[in-house]
């Protein structure tokens, strides 16, 4: 297992630089000037020359290339252009809520995605089977942020019952924030991961040694968990891997709906500003993150099927 473990990370490497290198040149690429952005428009060109100077702006682009690839590898972000603070205590303070959105909004997916699915599998053609392919349709033709938005109005603003700004303190005032946001993201996932899992069951359901199983007498449950859904998982697992995926993108326009703090309101404030280092370091997290949640998927895929491990 840990040679998995070590040879995808390896095999990330070129991935992750990548990444760095396009988010390097696409800044440099945007329009405007952020020592003008940071120091406003009532600063001399003396003033404007110096903070380039001090921030590094006026180095030759290979410099600041290689600065930056040093920087990234020890996880050295710098410091905002806009607010002078280290960037990353600014990530460590908005990644927690990023962090607990994406987990509860994926929780939610697969804990009521996959029963659904499940269901609608054994009822096949039957009214839950068509209520799911209902429920599907309408959860990948409703975008997030409009979903965000109408949850927003009816049960913050119209009936009272969740916040709709901020993202709470303690344990139980921070769950009463995210439930909103969360059920947001969840209701794609519930769509997706529900459809996997019932075409996942389908296909093993139709096997030989299914069969096999119901012929020799063992009870429909035990076929069903034991023998079907064991080897359904393995589509489930990458779906879930691709929902954490997906939801960590979505963060950004839902946190921006329900004003919540976060990794994507932290990006969104830091583009309009052209605060470079924050954007670098802000997207390399993210880089990291999908190295790590690929690996988690390669990892459950050894669990749900051994046999995997040989051919690793």
């Amino acid at each position: 297992m840990l040679r998995i473990v070590l040879t995808r990370l390896f095999d990330a490497i070129p991935t992750v630089l990548l990444v760095l290198t396009l988010v390097f040149v696409s800044l440099r690429l945007l329009p405007g000037d952020p020592a003008l952005v940071a120091l406003g428009d009532q600063a001399t060109a003396e003033q404007l020359e110096l903070f380039r100077e001090q921030t590094g702006l006026n180095a030759p682009i290979w410099e600041q290339y290689l600065t930056f690839l040093r920087d990234a590898v020890t996880l050295d972000f710098g410091t905002s252009l806009i607010t002078g603070q280290p960037v990353l205590d600014t990530i460590a303070r908005n990644l927690p809520y990023t962090l607990e959105l994406t987990f509860v909004a994926v929780l939610l997916g697969a804990l009521m995605g996959i029963p659904f699915g499940i269901f609608a599998a054994v009822r096949k053609n039957k009214l839950p089977d068509q209520s799911m392919r209902v429920f599907t349709l309408i959860g990948y033709a409703i975008p997030d942020f409009y979903l965000g938005a109408l949850l927003l109005l009816f049960f913050g603003l119209n009936l009272g019952l969740f916040p709709v700004i901020g993202g709470g303190e303690g344990f139980l005032d921070r769950l009463h924030h995210v439930a909103l946001p969360a059920l947001t993201l969840a209701f794609v996932k519930i769509a997706f991961i529900g459809r996997l899992t019932r075409t996942a069951l389908l296909e093993v359901l139709s096997k030989e040694y299914v069969r096999t199983a119901r012929a020799k007498g063992a009870p429909e449950r035990d076929v069903l968990l034991k023998h079907a859904m064991r080897n359904a998982m393995l589509p489930v697992t990458t779906g879930l891997g691709l929902s954490i995926l997906a939801t960590l993108s979505g963060s950004v326009a839902i946190e921006l709906v329900f004003n919540r703090p976060g990794l994507g309101e932290m990006l969104m404030s830091a583009i309009a500003q052209r605060d470079y280092p924050m954007i670098q370091g802000g997207v390399i997290v993210f880089a990291l993150f999908v190295v790590v949640v690929n690996t988690l998927v390669d990892i459950g895929y050894q669990i749900v099927d051994p046999r995997l491990r040989k051919a690793a």
